[in-house]
Parts: structure tokens; C-alpha cells; sequence
């Protein structure tokens, strides 16, 4: 397995949770697991891709501004997500919050597959991305068994 394929198995977990939290209401038993799920898989994969994918790649003069764009819309969505937690789920305001977070979830995991990734194929060869690939996730088993 590539670096590429590892990231985007997360991402595709990523958007199912967070379909999944658009669609609960109130504080259900539901919203607030999925939601601890998705806190958790955004956080552990943000911490990891940033070790074995973005600090690689700052290496590349060719790479080093968009790594550090999208260590920022990390930081943004860390923002997002304590937001979330200070909101009363039952809120209409935590669905607004949690709309906020997906529109920009979705739009960093997009840029990553469709521009970032294609970029970074060209800086890593092919023994690179297989070592980071596995890194990545062993640094991934040990958040979740952390």
C-alpha cells in the first residue's frame, strides 16, 4: 500500500461519520458517538499524516507552502471541532457548527486527493511511499489502541 491509499481509507471514513452526524438530531445516543468517532479519526489522522505525509514533503521546495496550507486547515478544523464541543448538541447551532466543520473537511480532503496527492507523487518515489504508507499506519494503530 502507497501513502496515497492509506490516507484516502481515512478520508472515506471521515466523510461516512460525518454524513452520518448531518443526519442525527437532537443528543442522541448516536450524534454523540459518531461524533466521538469522528473527533477521534480527525485527530489521529491529522497527527499522523502531518509526521509521515506533510513533514516528508517539506523537504521539497516544491511542496513546502502547501504543506503548510494544509497543516493550517488542520488547525482550523481542531478550531471547528471545539466549537462543536462547547455547543449543546440538541442546539441548532451544533448542526450549523457541525455543517462548518464537514464543508471544510470536505474541501481540504478534496484538495489533498485531486491536487496535493498528484503534486507529492511526483516529489516521493515509489519506496518512499510504501515506507510512509507504513508508518502512517502503525503511528494510526497505536493512537487507537493509545
Amino acid at each position: 500500500m502507497k501513502i496515497f491509499e492509506a490516507l484516502r481509507n481515512d478520508h472515506d471514513v471521515q466523510r461516512d461519520l460525518m454524513n452520518k452526524l448531518i443526519n442525527t438530531s437532537g443528543k442522541s445516543d448516536i450524534r454523540i458517538h459518531a461524533f466521538n468517532e469522528l473527533k477521534e479519526a480527525l485527530e489521529s489522522h491529522a497527527l499522523a499524516e502531518e509526521r509521515f505525509f506533510y513533514a516528508p514533503l517539506m523537504e521539497s521546495d516544491d511542496m513546502a507552502d502547501q504543506s503548510r496550507h494544509a497543516i493550517a486547515e488542520h488547525h482550523e478544523i481542531d478550531e471547528l471541532i471545539e466549537k462543536l464541543e462547547q455547543t449543546d448538541m440538541s442546539s441548532s447551532a451544533w448542526l450549523t457548527h457541525m455543517k462548518s466543520l464537514q464543508h471544510l473537511v470536505l474541501h481540504h480532503l478534496d484538495d489533498e486527493e485531486h491536487q496535493f496527492f498528484q503534486m507529492a507523487g511526483k516529489v516521493l518515489n515509489e519506496t518512499q511511499k510504501s515506507k510512509l504508507a507504513s508508518n502512517y499506519r502503525e503511528e494510526m494503530r497505536e493512537q487507537q489502541s493509545a
